[in-house]
């Protein structure tokens, strides 16, 4: 009789003749993501189930770490035996509620309800039999319990397999989605605020792993203002595996737009440029789109307008999952994955230092292209400037 995780998905289930590709990759970010723990862990994959083997006083801190990996529906702790006869099968159940339930010694009252598969067909008995008889034997031993088989209190599974038997009675709900890495890579547009790390946060439950840009304005932005977002990608870091993060000075690029042009689109024209940019180094990464934190209709430049002008300077797909989001929703998400604490200090980041008091809301693209036409002759040099000074941080 052993201790261990076992680890149930839901998605990774449908995907047929290619399930080992994601169940392999969800193997390794299990191992990456437990690879910190005091002492070290087993992961096994066998017959469909995803095993792990662990130190009794690792417990929690092993289901801190596997609650942040994507892929996992649930955590449930088993005690594991070898096929045994169904007399020592009903034996190793009352001493597994006994112990579960009852280790104090006082006298407990709850529901229960037993539910068995069977994935061994030949085991003696079928699943209602074993339900009914493992029942019975629950009520001989503990007085105190009774049957809910609608809405029990405590579900006890037992798993009967070809070369082990599960038995547990609580499942501990992970992140679901999809294994990192399985959907390939993309660049997120990381500002200092509460909505990007969240996007970042929802495109890696899809699969996608992450690396970031970040938009420097020294000395309009603070060294403060930079390490706050290498914080936020230490935080998203967390769910998504390691981030390689762009740091870009963008300051002369900045000047020059508020020199030359317009200051009502002069938001606009610098997330044109900083696309360019994140374009640009999307491509030397091997990412497949960009990935940012606009909302529709949130702020100026992020109305239905203002996204299509930004995109047109854009080859690549560009992906807005907080697109249909409102901002409590967002909030929520920055919330329960700890970033909001830090999204929220008062550092201001490159685009709220520029902002006009009255920014255009709906640009015309053939405008705004007249307007950066002001640009020619100087821009190409600081754009290249900006592009060769990158400062790259490994999280």
């Amino acid at each position: 009789m052993t201790e261990k995780l076992l680890i149930k998905y839901s998605e990774i289930g449908v995907k047929g003749n290619n399930r080992y590709i994601f169940e392999d990759m969800l193997v390794r970010n299990i191992k990456s993501a437990l690879k910190e723990m005091t002492h070290p862990c087993e992961v096994r994959k066998a017959d469909g189930r995803i095993y792990i083997s662990y130190e009794e006083e690792d417990y929690e801190e092993a289901i801190d770490a596997l609650t942040k990996v994507f892929g996992i529906a649930w955590i449930c702790p088993v005690t594991q035996l070898k096929p045994v006869p169904f007399e020592e099968l009903k034996a190793q159940v009352v001493e597994f509620v006994r112990r579960t339930y009852f280790a104090e010694g006082e006298e407990k009252a709850f529901s229960f309800k037993v539910n068995c598969r069977r994935a061994e067909k030949s085991y003696p008995l079928n699943s209602m039999e074993v339900n009914i008889l493992i029942g019975e034997a629950l009520l001989d031993a503990f007085p105190s319990l009774h049957v809910d088989v609608h809405d029990p209190e405590v579900m006890l599974n037992i798993e009967i397999r070809p070369k082990d038997i599960n038995i547990y009675s609580v499942a501990i709900e992970g992140l679901s989605g999809m294994p990192v890495g399985s959907s390939g890579k993309a660049m997120l547009l990381l500002s200092g605020g509460i909505d990007s790390p969240v996007a970042g946060y929802l495109v890696s439950k899809r699969g996608v792993s992450l690396d970031a840009v970040y938009f420097h304005a020294p000395p309009y932005t603070s060294e403060r203002a930079k390490q706050k977002v290498v914080d936020l990608a230490k935080i998203i870091s967390r769910y998504s595996g390691p981030i390689k993060l762009h740091v870009v000075n963008f300051t002369d690029i900045q000047m020059k737009i508020y020199e030359l042009c317009p200051h009502d689109e002069l938001t606009i024209i610098m997330r044109r440029y900083m696309m360019k940019i994140a374009q640009e180094l999307a491509e030397r990464e091997g990412s497949l789109g960009l990935v940012t934190g606009e909302s529709i209709g949130q702020v100026a430049s992020q109305t239905m307008q203002s996204m299509l002008v930004t995109n047109e300077v854009c080859h690549m797909p560009v992906y807005r999952p907080l697109c249909a989001f409102d901002k409590l929703d967002i909030v929520a998400i920055s919330e329960k994955i700890g970033a909001y604490e830090t999204s929220i200090l008062p550092y201001e980041d490159c685009c709220t230092i520029f902002v006009a008091k009255h920014p255009v809301t709906k640009p015309k693209l053939d405008r705004i292209v007249r307007s950066e036409r002001k640009l020619e002759g100087v821009i190409e040099e600081l754009y290249r400037e900006a592009l060769d000074t990158v400062e790259v941080i490994e999280i």
